[in-house]
């Protein structure tokens, strides 16, 4: 008779978060140091923090909550987002810092780096949501070690290859984040997910968590998309704050609109409209928006086609793919992330009034996306091996989306 719970975890995950955060203690001991300098023309602190809590927010109980509505699943997707997110920022804190290391000797921590090594972490959260409640935590911490590594990686070669500012590069997290998802959850594949999981299915108490979670994101959005933006121009920053304002409502209309349109029973799809409503387009095609209306239309395409693609493309891959993704990364992230990466494109061909540097540019952008999916692509195959060994005990196919098999729930346990 098989067991009723998924193989105990505890020979692989606790010598593993120990030795990892043992580890980083170490690092962060020899090489790192707070930079206490204060140049005259940085952000004061007091404006800066603000807005690196908004995306601490977006980042631990936005992303945490939005994911939690698998009807048994809520308590992992929020637990287990915070502990790839802590160990994932860490691990970006020493990459990124690793040039400062070679030239100085230490590597400086100042609120823009914590900014940015969150944000290096969201790429993977962002792939966590394509293999949701089909990985046991092991899995998932593994898969964000290796693709903030790979992600870091791709942010340098930009910078260094093709001098894609650091806004530009770090924006292309939601298509990186993306098809890395896709191509783990790919090699990973369960011949069960084929038929739609019950414990897959939208619960509801924790729609409505997940919907806070939704909530959480779509009015920290504005602040995840300007933060980097160079405070010494502040009509560019209020133009990014009020043009991701302007897309997010218009993503919030269209969305509904959308779903209730794509629904037989011509009502509003919950879990459709929460992955439907964000400005992702917008955040890699805001430094070419000049105008209120751009801003607009590209949120209403955006979100158009990722209603659209919620509602059939899922469905597709599971049958002839042989992806199930569990959370729609490819409609919610990868479509409107493409999606504003050619707007960018032709606004800025549009803007441009020498052939030659249009030329030029869209050159480069399209080398800097064409290395983007590579990488992506490339790190998610490793991973996605590195992951597919039992070593690992991945949870049997009826225990998947089940928080029992993780968690202590003395009410609800069932003996063995």
């Amino acid at each position: 008779m098989a067991p009723q719970y998924a193989p105990s975890l505890r020979s692989r995950l606790a010598p593993l978060l120990l030795f990892i955060q043992i580890g980083f203690i170490f690092m962060f001991y020899f090489c790192i140091e707070i930079d206490n300098n204060i140049n005259a023309n940085e952000t004061p602190f007091r404006e800066f923090y603000a807005e690196y809590q908004d995306v601490n927010v977006m980042v631990i109980a936005g992303f945490g909550f939005l994911s939690a509505f698998p009807v048994r699943y809520s308590f992992s997707s929020c637990g287990f987002n915070l502990l790839v997110a802590a160990v994932s920022t860490q691990w970006a804190i020493i990459l990124n810092g690793i040039d400062s290391w070679f030239y100085r000797g230490k590597i400086r921590v100042n609120l823009k780096s914590l900014v940015v090594a969150e944000m290096c972490a969201l790429s993977a959260l962002i792939s966590i949501g394509a293999l949701m409640g089909k990985a046991n935590p092991v899995q998932l911490v593994l898969m964000g070690l290796l693709e903030v590594s790979g992600f870091v990686l791709n942010k340098w070669l930009l910078q260094t290859l093709l001098e894609v500012p650091l806004f530009h590069s770090i924006m292309l997290l939601h298509i990186f984040g993306a098809f890395f998802g896709l191509t783990v959850t790919w090699l990973l594949y369960r011949p069960a997910s084929e038929q739609p999981l019950e414990k897959e299915k939208l619960g509801q108490k924790t729609g409505l968590f997940s919907f806070f979670g939704t909530l959480l994101l779509w009015m920290f959005w504005p602040s995840f998309n300007s933060i980097l933006v160079d405070h010494r121009l502040p009509g560019r920053k209020l133009s990014a704050v009020c043009a991701t304002y302007l897309a997010l409502a218009v993503s919030a209309v269209t969305s509904a609109g959308v779903s209730m349109l794509s629904s037989p029973q011509g009502k509003v799809n919950p879990v459709q409209l929460q992955s439907c409503i964000f400005a992702v387009a917008l955040g890699i095609s805001l430094p070419v928006v000049r105008e209120p209306w751009e801003a607009m239309t590209i949120g209403f395409l955006a979100a158009a086609m990722s209603s659209a693609g919620y509602s059939y493309l899922k469905a597709y891959m599971v049958l002839a793919l042989k992806c199930h993704d569990t959370c729609a990364v490819l409609s919610t992230h990868a479509v409107p992330g493409l999606f504003g990466w050619m707007a960018h494109l032709l606004l800025q061909i549009r803007d441009s009034d020498d052939h030659t540097m249009a030329i030029r540019f869209a050159v480069f952008h399209i080398s800097g996306l064409l290395i983007t999916i590579a990488m992506s692509l490339a790190m998610g195959v490793i991973t996605g091996v590195i992951l597919k060994a039992n070593l690992w005990r991945p949870p049997q196919d009826r225990k998947c989306f089940d928080d029992q098999a993780y968690w202590v729930f003395p009410n609800l346990a069932v003996r063995k």
